[in-house]
């Protein structure tokens, strides 16, 4: 799993054009803390502006837009708008999958948990159940 991303975002303030582009190495931000950072920050220290500062509230009035995906996120981006919950659940979903398929291969002998779908269901009710009655 490799997801990376470009963050832009672009604004005008007092005539000038400001803009400012980061790259982001999504599976670093999801492991650190599940869901995906408060890119305006960011971009902000990109363009040397301060949280206090009018040109960052120029900034926040515009749309982050997303280019150059790949890996999961790709598919979680339409016209540049990045639908960031359907990301982070996927994103999660991949990472359960991805332990739950060395459980079968290890237990059920199967290589690949795609090829088993039912199962593969199965195998993530089950443990979406055990996470809800250990959160209970």
């Amino acid at each position: 799993m490799s997801n990376h991303i470009t963050a832009s975002v672009e604004f005008y303030f007092k005539g000038e054009k400001h803009s400012a582009s980061i790259e982001l190495d999504m599976d670093q931000h999801m492991l650190a803390s599940g869901e995906l950072p408060d890119l305006y920050p960011l971009l902000a220290k990109a363009m040397n502006i301060g949280p206090y500062s009018y040109e960052y509230e120029m900034m926040l009035a515009e749309t982050i837009l997303f280019s150059d995906a790949k890996g999961l996120i790709a598919d979680y981006v339409n016209n540049g708008i990045l639908d960031h919950a359907a990301f982070n659940a996927a994103w999660t979903d991949a990472g359960i999958i991805e332990k739950l398929q060395q459980i079968a291969q290890r237990e059920l002998s199967i290589i690949d948990l795609q090829q088993h779908p039912e199962l593969k269901n199965a195998l993530l009710e089950a443990y979406r159940l055990g996470k809800e009655n250990k959160d209970n």
